[in-house]
């Protein structure tokens, strides 16, 4: 009679066979039904109510890339969460802004951070960015019967090209079509008016400190725009989650450098309500 391994302390043989450097895939033969995209869901009548996160923006300048997100996760009209976290490390060299169901994409995110880890592990060396780019594209259109059931999870990648010595911004939709985006990027409900600020504002020749200070700017106009966009809470001291990936790889700004610099945004609203004009940051 085989031994069963949980009782021998001993790993099963599908973990211990070689195969594809691929998380997803070793998962997908395993044990499929921990895929997000392959859980079976129960018929429902409309759509699914979720805590859902809202808005993400992302800049690149000379030196790297900024990437950014509010805080807020609504539930229909109402206020789910008010100090989620939406930006999160993919590796050493690159991150994830997440919008969409908040459950399904911070589960996403992790799943990422695996697929990136297991493959390094069997191969010996990272994906190169535009490879890292490609595996979370083929997830997030594994999730498209979620997403056709209101479960939609639409993050933006962005990281420092190793290969390239510059950083990137992959956006993506709802069935992991991905487009690299030149300069900026917002995706959430509150994108739209983010993404007009950011068109102000914007210039090739960004300095680190001025970009960072761009995508507060950014965050407060889809605030001011978007009742699901949560802007500075000054009350509360929540503000905005801030990274920063360059050739030093990946950097989360302190709750002191934030809070710094959307002081600074909230002082000059005060005499510019609507916010500065012409790229004057």
């Amino acid at each position: 009679m085989e031994a069963n391994p949980r009782s021998t302390g001993r790993l099963p043989a599908a973990f211990l066979t070689p195969g594809s450097s691929s998380f997803m895939d070793f998962l997908g033969g395993h044990s499929p039904d921990l895929l997000p995209g392959k859980r079976v869901l129960p018929p429902v009548q409309g759509v699914i109510e979720a805590p859902h996160g809202t808005t993400i923006v992302a800049v690149s300048f000379p030196g790297g890339v900024v990437l950014a997100g509010d805080r807020r996760a609504t539930m229909g009209n109402m206020i789910a969460q008010r100090d989620i976290e939406k930006v999160f490390p993919a590796d050493e060299y690159s991150a994830v802004g997440i919008a969409g169901t908040a459950g399904l994409a911070v589960e996403m995110v992790k799943l990422f951070q695996l697929e990136l880890e297991h493959f390094e592990k069997v191969e010996g060396a990272q994906l190169s960015l535009e490879g890292k780019a490609n595996r979370l594209s083929t997830m997030i259109r594994g999730n498209l019967g979620m997403a056709m059931q209101g479960l939609a999870v639409v993050p933006i990648f962005a990281g420092w090209d190793v290969d390239r010595e510059k950083g990137r911004i992959f956006s993506y939709d709802v069935t992991g079509g991905r487009s690299e985006e030149q300069g900026y990027a917002a995706t959430g409900s509150g994108s739209i008016f983010a993404r007009g600020s950011m068109k102000k504002l914007y210039r090739e020749d960004l300095t680190e400190e001025q970009s960072l200070t761009l995508v507060i700017q950014a965050l407060y106009d889809a605030a001011d725009e978007d009742s699901a966009t949560g802007g500075p809470d000054v009350g509360r001291r929540i503000y905005p989650i801030v990274t920063v990936i360059t050739d030093e790889g990946f950097r989360k700004l302190t709750e002191a450098e934030s809070s710094e610099i959307a002081h600074a945004v909230l002082e000059r609203r005060r005499e510019q309500p609507d916010g500065p004009r012409a790229s004057l940051l």
